[in-house]
């Protein structure tokens, strides 16, 4: 057997026969010798590229290259502009801004700091340890601390001298009234952009344009220089809103002793100035403080007034009444038979709350708040009659005057009005309004007829008015809704000392998943003085549940209190000799 030779005999023996080393079968390479030319050519040519960007960039164009350097140290920083102030139609600030600091810091820089400056730093953020830390554990090279902070608490922050920490000027809203004038100012955000109310519908006046400079910073964020000039901010135009700062207390003040004595799920009153169409006051139950933004969620953002919409019951039936009026069907003395105290119409019944005589002439129809004697006067009517009539004073419609979130409500095409259907709309059953559409259809009793635009800004130039209904028409509305209030009628307790008022209830049930509940929303819509009408105040209480639920001696009380004060808070001459009212212990007759 023969043995086979080792690898390192057979080199030995190679070299021992003058063969070179390196042509060993061992050694010898397999690859191909165009493969390494080929490399040793791409390196060379990648080299000499790199050597060409390189001169190209420091010798001949060196524009990117000072634009990245500038991008390093070069800051633009902005200049904000101070947001315009908001003012009631007197002047009274409502909304203002005042400086305050952003601080932000370095994560890394910021970290090499002492615990203890540290525990000082989240005690003057109002945040605890932990909070702090986790911001600072950011991986980015810029990070907020907080936003909005008080000067003071600024102040002794930079004192701490924590290295990366620093601040930036900034502005956040201050609102004087709080919580009385929240739901028609509305708020802003951290980023002082508005988010309701006047602040967001008039965002872009309010905001101004901000300015700006460039400046070089070092790495710690400390202008170095200035390099650019100053572009000035331009401030916010200040706002003249249309509320009347004290009539505006004394609604939300009387408004939210009512809720509480009623223990009333929610609230709403607005106050409309006659001649001008302005809004002199609203409010809504709940309510917030827009100064606290740590809470602004939930029911109390809802501005019930303008954008809830509820069945408005009773208060509806003076314009199924009024077109009746105005188009010759009826006179004021037109009698109609309301015995036996039920109207059935198909299969369904239509009674009235209380007993009442057989006839009843149309102003005590509306006196007595009947829903029989209104549905015998609506079914008088053509359907389209009555539809134009609730589309022209703006029921149905999305009303125009700016204000962020106002609900149409609706009146359905009256094509598709059955017969009862017909009948409860004319006493505002079927049919949903928002208390802003409700107190401005009633312009049309108060004007003489025409109905004006409404504005939540201070009006320079009176509206012209939209003819709706005949000036004797108005007249003989406002003479049955002064009986209204009268001792005998649905809500005495809604009488003004000193002045002639009038104006209508309603109770209406609610409805709930498309069927009517009892629960109840109680309101109140009226117009005083009657002599010469200045000022209309709608009231509506949701869900009262103690002391009674009816209109008249739930929002009764309240339009009588507002009235009294805004009447004098606007300077008007009493027109009545009557200073002390009579209230019947059996005036709480109510319609449903």
């Amino acid at each position: 057997m023969t043995r086979k030779p080792r690898s390192g005999h057979n080199g030995r023996v190679a070299a021992a026969k003058g063969v070179p080393f390196s042509a060993s079968p061992v050694l010898q390479v397999q690859m191909p010798a165009w493969r390494s030319r080929l490399v040793l050519f791409i390196l060379f040519v990648s080299f000499f590229a790199l050597a060409a960007r390189a001169l190209w960039l420091q010798g001949i164009s060196t524009d990117f290259l000072q634009k990245q350097g500038a991008v390093r140290y070069a800051r633009t920083l902005e200049l904000p502009a101070t947001r315009g102030k908001i003012t009631d139609r007197n002047g009274q600030v409502l909304a203002s801004s005042v400086p305050v600091k952003a601080v932000w810091a370095i994560p890394d820089d910021v970290q090499e700091a002492p615990k203890e400056k540290l525990r000082q730093l989240a005690k003057l953020l109002e945040m605890s340890d932990a909070e702090l830390h986790k911001k600072l554990d950011s991986d980015r090279g810029f990070v907020y601390l907080k936003r909005q902070v008080e000067q003071d608490a600024t102040d002794k922050i930079l004192k701490l001298d924590i290295p990366g920490i620093e601040t930036r000027r900034e502005y956040k809203r201050f609102y004087p009234e709080g919580e009385v004038t929240a739901h028609v100012v509305g708020f802003t955000n951290v980023e002082d952009v508005g988010q309701d109310g006047m602040e967001l519908s008039n965002q872009k006046t309010l905001a101004g344009v901000a300015g700006s400079r460039r400046v070089i910073k070092d790495r710690l964020g400390r202008i170095v220089e200035d390099i650019e000039a100053v572009k000035e901010p331009h401030d916010g135009a200040d706002l003249a809103l249309s509320i009347d700062s004290k009539i505006q207390y004394i609604a939300f003040t009387q408004l939210k002793e009512a809720v509480e004595k009623h223990h009333a799920k929610a609230g709403g009153i607005i106050v409309l100035d006659v001649h001008t169409g302005e809004v002199l006051a609203l409010a809504n139950l709940p309510t917030y403080n827009p100064n606290d933004r740590s809470v602004l969620t939930g029911d109390q953002l809802r501005n019930r007034v303008v954008t809830d919409t509820y069945e408005p019951g009773s208060t509806l039936k003076p314009f199924t009444v009024g077109l009746s009026l105005d188009t010759g069907r009826v006179t004021p003395s037109t009698q109609f038979q309301t015995g036996p105290g039920k109207l059935t119409i198909g299969t369904a019944s239509i009674g009235d709350a209380d007993a009442h005589a057989s006839l009843l002439s149309v102003a005590d129809i509306i006196k007595f708040s009947s829903n029989i004697g209104t549905a015998k006067i609506a079914l008088q009517m053509p359907p389209q009659e009555m539809w134009e009539m609730f589309t022209k004073v703006g029921l149905g419609q999305q009303p125009k005057f700016g204000f962020p979130g106002a609900a149409a409500g609706r009146v359905r095409p009256y094509k598709s009005w059955r017969p009862i259907e017909q009948a409860t709309m004319g006493y505002g059953q079927g049919i949903s309004v928002s208390l802003l559409q409700l107190a401005h259809a009633y312009m049309i009793w108060a004007r003489n007829g025409d109905l004006i635009p409404l504005s939540f800004q201070k009006v320079t130039d009176l509206p012209i008015g939209t003819r709706v209904v005949s000036p004797q028409t108005a007249q003989e509305m406002r003479t049955m809704l002064e009986t209204v209030v009268s001792p005998t009628g649905t809500a005495p307790q809604a009488q003004v000392p000193g002045y002639r008022v009038g104006g209508k209830t309603g109770t209406a049930y609610k409805v709930e998943n498309g069927k009517y509940v009892h629960k109840y929303i109680a309101s109140f819509c009226g117009i005083a003085p009657m002599s010469d009408p200045r000022i209309i105040v709608a009231v509506m209480l949701d869900e009262p549940t103690v002391g009674g639920h009816f209109g008249g001696s739930v929002a009764g009380p309240v339009f009588a209190a507002v009235t009294a004060n805004a009447l004098r808070a606007l300077n008007v001459a009493p027109d009545s000799s009557v200073t002390n009212i009579v209230i019947p212990k059996d005036a709480v007759v109510e319609d449903l």
